[in-house]
This record gives structure tokens, sequence and C-alpha cells, in this order.
């Protein structure tokens, strides 16, 4: 019976991968990356586009522009724009939440949205999402919020004029303040800032690794905190991992806020998204899961972002960019992580995994799907990881004379992005890294980092062949006392190529096979039947067994 176990996983990892390319055929929606949406997240995919424009004030240096800059950050500009109208004299009678509105643009443009929200018969004010495209280049042309007038208003509804309202037999007449009154429902902000209603008091929350970093921290917006104190330059009060910014000039604050956003808040709601595609999915509905596998989507556009190519490319703002630039420094790009070309191995394997999941969920294979999501979020950890590394040998005095602020300030907050995974396996281990990374310590101990890491390898699972050594591509060699460690777990092992998922579905057919007439010849010998049977087969057969075993699990683990 024990040969049973990998064999089903390697049939259900075989099926889910059938089951993926069933549904790829009914796609209609642009690539993200190397993965096919099943819903329209175009939207949701442009939230990137407030990362940049925050970071393109941030790097102004200036206090207008870290104004400029922090607005965007909490109230948005880019993603679920939307337009409060007043309606003059109040709408004529009651309008449902969904409704349909069609009104026109300042050059007389048809434009269209539906009502966020139900308003009463008289209500003054009537809240309207605007419709998006399907096409990622042309999603919305009215991206206003926190950039007002140099904001993009050619696909506003115009500052006055009427309104078609599904239900309603006349238009009624409207008039709001095109600048001011198309604001965002979706921002960087809110990620961290609805994180206790979304990921702690929810149905099925607290989430797992949320909980993780809300301990650490005793915070629930732990996230937004950060940044804040770094717009501020301020203090944080969190019950571990707190930072002082008011030594910083513009300079560390500036890699304080924008890895923050990144790296913080997006990171934790990209798990969010999956757990709350996992919470939806009904077990065993095929084709009847279009809410998780919305949510599932919506992970990777807040993991990649619109303005991110597929492949080695580090022009995004996110999480996927962040990937394949620590690859570079790490030596793990490439199909098998040891090269310092390509798209990293992390970025490899986290989609190899959204791609499954997402088939699981459209099977309604909800168990299966959430091993995706723990690998997922695995393999989410190793770029903190990479990074924390990388900083730590850049402000270690013994190895770097001169230590810049910028660099103290990346560690810093790569640190803080990854320390509670670390304190849920040592608080020990955590602190010491805390330590020497902190926000104005006076430089790290790059080999004590490095080994509080490697302790804990194995808990966070991950493995030290996944997180590689910092690598001088110079001399084509690591770094001293930075190679690679054999720590941890092979977490990065289910990363076959698609010939050998096909290589394993066979393999297990045949072993289903030789179990199945074993089984048989058990039966039938008993009855004194197939007497001259080799006498070698049941143990030839276990070898095979046992060889198959170890290949199915190291996939299916």
């Amino acid at each position: 019976m024990k040969i049973l176990f990998p064999i089903t996983l390697a049939l259900a990892a075989c099926d889910a991968d059938a089951s993926l390319r069933a549904a790829e055929r009914r796609l209609s929606f642009e690539k993200i990356a190397e993965y096919e949406p099943l819903s329209k997240v175009t939207d949701h995919n442009a939230i990137d586009l407030d990362q940049m424009a925050m970071e393109e004030q941030l790097g102004l240096e200036t206090t207008d522009s870290y104004a400029k800059a922090k607005n965007i950050y909490q109230n948005g500009a880019h993603s679920k724009p939307i337009a409060e109208v007043t309606i003059t004299g109040g709408a004529p009678a009651a309008i449902p939440e969904g409704a349909e509105v069609i009104g026109k643009t300042t050059s007389g443009q048809e434009v269209r949205g539906q009502a966020l929200e139900a308003a009463a018969s008289g209500a003054s004010v009537l809240r309207i999402q605007y419709n998006t495209s399907p096409i990622q280049e042309a999603y919305v042309d009215c991206q206003v919020g926190a950039l007002e007038k140099d904001g993009n208003t050619e696909g506003c509804l115009a500052s006055n004029g009427t309104l078609t309202i599904d239900g309603f037999s006349d238009p009624v007449t409207y008039n709001y303040n095109i600048h001011t009154d198309n604001n965002n429902g979706r921002t960087l902000a809110g990620f961290s800032t609805e994180a206790q209603a979304k990921m702690y008091e929810c149905p099925n929350c607290p989430y797992p690794d949320y909980e993780k970093f809300r301990k650490y921290y005793d915070v629930f917006d732990y996230a937004n905190q950060w940044v804040l104190a770094a717009f501020a330059g301020g203090k944080t009060s969190f019950a571990n991992g707190n930072a002082d910014f008011s030594g910083y000039s513009f300079s560390g604050r500036t890699e304080a806020i924008k890895k923050g956003t990144a790296y913080m808040n997006v990171w934790m709601y990209v798990i969010r998204e999956m757990e709350d595609a996992l919470d939806d999915c009904k077990a065993g509905c095929i084709n009847c899961n279009d809410d998780p596998v919305h949510a599932w989507d919506e992970a990777v556009a807040f993991y990649t972002g619109s303005q991110q190519e597929g492949g080695a490319s580090t022009d995004g703002y996110l999480l996927y960019a962040l990937a394949n630039k620590r690859c570079i420094n790490f030596k793990t790009c490439g199909p098998a992580g040891d090269s310092v070309e390509g798209s990293s191995k992390v970025n490899t394997d986290i989609f190899r995994e959204f791609n499954i999941g997402q088939g699981n969920l459209v099977n309604g294979k909800c168990d299966s799907a959430r091993q995706q999501k723990e690998k997922i979020a695995a393999f989410m950890a190793i770029p903190l990881v990479q990074g924390t590394l990388r900083y730590a040998y850049l402000t270690d005095t013994s190895l770097t004379p001169s230590v810049s602020e910028k660099s103290q300030a990346e560690g810093a907050v790569f640190a803080a992005s990854v320390l509670p995974i670390v304190h849920a396996c040592s608080p020990s281990d955590a602190q010491t890294i805390y330590n020497n990374m902190a926000v104005g310590s006076q430089g790290a101990k790059f080999v004590e980092v490095k080994a509080a890491f490697e302790r804990n390898y194995g808990c966070m699972g991950i493995s030290g062949s996944d997180v590689g050594g910092l690598y001088d591509s110079a001399t084509e060699a690591y770094f001293t006392n930075a190679e690679p460690s054999s720590a941890g777990s092979d977490s990065s092992s289910g990363g076959l190529s698609g010939g050998a998922i096909a290589g394993i579905c066979i393999a297990a057919a045949v072993v289903v096979f030789a179990v199945a007439f074993l089984v048989f010849r058990n039966k039938s010998s008993a009855h004194g039947v197939d007497k001259d049977f080799p006498s070698g087969a049941g143990s030839s057969s276990t070898q095979n067994s046992n060889v198959e075993h170890s290949n199915v699990q190291s996939y299916a683990t």
C-alpha cells in the first residue's frame, strides 16, 4: 500500500496538468508573464502603476514630492477607478448596486460603468465604478485619484452632463469635479490597512502566513505603519522589529518606503488572494469555481504587475522583478537555478505552481490547490532572504569599508519583510538577524546573518540551493564565506519539465499495472495458479517501485 500514495499524487499532478491545458484552450485574456488568466484582471495588474508613480516622486527627494508620493500610496491613481457624482435633485428612484450607468466623456465619447453600491431614492451622491478593458495597454482611460490635475481624464465622465441608468426611463443630470472626484478603490496602503478585516477576522481566518507577521509585530497593519513612519522620518511602535527613521535622509527613507510597499504590503496581499481563492473553492465541482479562479488570477496580477514582461526581464516594480534581480546576485537564474542568466528559478517554480493551482481550482480540487499555495508562499520568501543577505554583506564593515545609508536602509527593509517567518521558526535567530540589520545598526556581521538564516531553511520550507550564494560575476566565483549552504529542504524539487512530468505519468501508470499484476499473481498463487512465475520478479518490482516512489515524491511534495 505504501506505493499507492505517491502514485496517487503523481496521477493527480498529471490530471491537474491535463485539466490546465483544457482550460487554456478556453482562454481569451492576455498572459501575465507565463500565466494565462481565466478572468479579467487588467485593473488589478495595474496596481504597479501606483508603485511606479510613487517611486518617481520619491526619487525627486523633496518635501513636496514626498507629500505627493504619500498621497499616491494612500489614495491610489490607477486601480479600480471610481467617479463620485452629484445627482441634480437627488436620485428619482432607488439605484441598485451593479446597475449599468452610461455617460459621456468631455470629448463626447461614450463611457460605461456600474453603480458601486446601492443609492436610495433621493440620494444626492452616486459612486460609479468605471468598466475596464481586457486589453492591458488600454485597460482604462481614467487615471486620476491622487494625481488630480496631473492625471489622465480622457476616459473619465465629463464634469457635468446626463447619465443613462439601467431601469430608469429618463436620464438623470449630474455634476462633479473631474480632478478631485475621480478616486480609486484599490491602493497600496489598503493592502495593509484592510488586513485585519481580510486576513484576521474573516471566515477561516487568521491566515497562517499573515498570523506570523501579526504576532511578530503585534499590530494588524504592520506594513502600513512601517511605510508611514518612513514617510514621516519617525518611529514604529511594534512589539518586535522596530525602526527609527529619524536618522535617515531622503535616501534611506526612500528605500524603506518603496521596498516596504512592494515587499511587505503587496507581498502579503498576494498570499491573501490565494487564501481567498481556497476559501471560495467548491470541492468536487468542475467548472463552477469562477470566483476562486478570479481570486487566484488576482494573486498572479499583484505578484507580477502590468509593466513586467515574462522571462528574465527586471523592468517591473513588484515581486516578479525582485526575484529576477536577486537571482543574478545569487546565481539562481535559469531552469536549474545555477546561472546568472535567464529567468529566476523562483519565478519558474512559482509560475509552475500558479498554473497547476489554477487547474486544480477549475476542477474543484481544493486540497490540491492548497499545496500550490503553500509552495508559492515558501518560494516567495527566497528573494527576501537573498535581499537581506546581499545587504548584510554590503553593510559588513569588515567586508565593505564604506557603508552607505542607502544600503543600510535596503538591508533593514528586506529583513523586516522576512523576520516574522524566521521568528516563527526561531525567535533567537530572528533576533540575531534584526540586531545586525535594524535601522540604525552600526554595521552587520554577514556570517552571523547567514548562519542564522541557514539554521531555519528547513523550517521555512526552502533550501540552501534555493537561496544560492552571493556571487561575483566579475571573478565568476562566490564571495568569501558567501557560498551556497546545504541546509534546508529541497523545496524546488517540483520544478520538473513538461517532459519529466509526462515521464512520471507514464511510469506511474506502468507501476500501477505492475502492482495490479502482482496482486493478481499473489491471489492466483494462493489457489495454486502461476507457480512458474519467476521468483525474483517480486524483489525486482519492489526495487523499481522504490525508485519510482523517490521520483514521484520529489515532484509531489
